[in-house]
């Protein structure tokens, strides 16, 4: 197990890693949207914040030795759910079309009055393998 420490995405605010690598597959802490340097909220508007956002998760999978198009899972929560089209509108930028998995999920309120959260998992490394036999695993 590694834990990912960086100064390319913001310290834990809380007793949490920003991310823990273990059998090549990182397991990212949410990212929400302060700037790395100064660990002030960036951004008002759902486009602003999810844009930090996103690059901080860039920071944090950097980090960790992967990119963006290692990502296989995302959990996104927002503190409002009508923002979900605006979200996404900056979340597409940011990945190919080989989209990973994801769970989107509206929220009462998120830490420091963020507007959004992103936490990702995403593999390190060569891809794993593609094949997977059901009988093999009894």
């Amino acid at each position: 197990m590694k834990v990912v420490r960086t100064d390319n995405a913001p310290a834990a605010i809380g007793p949490y890693s920003q991310g823990i690598v273990v059998n090549g597959m990182l397991f990212a802490s949410g990212q929400i949207a302060l700037d790395p340097a100064s660990g002030e909220m960036v951004g008002t508007t759902i486009q602003e914040q999810t844009e930090q956002v996103m690059k901080n998760v860039t920071g944090l999978l950097e980090a960790a030795g992967t990119d963006l198009s290692h990502v296989v899972k995302t959990t996104c929560f927002l503190d409002d759910i009508n923002d979900f089209v605006a979200f996404n509108e900056v979340y597409a930028r940011y990945f190919d079309e080989n989209l990973p998995a994801r769970s989107a999920v509206g929220v009462e309120a998120l830490p420091k009055g963020a507007l959004v959260e992103v936490e990702v998992i995403a593999y390190v490394g060569s891809e794993p393998s593609t094949r997977f036999n059901i009988a093999e695993s009894f």
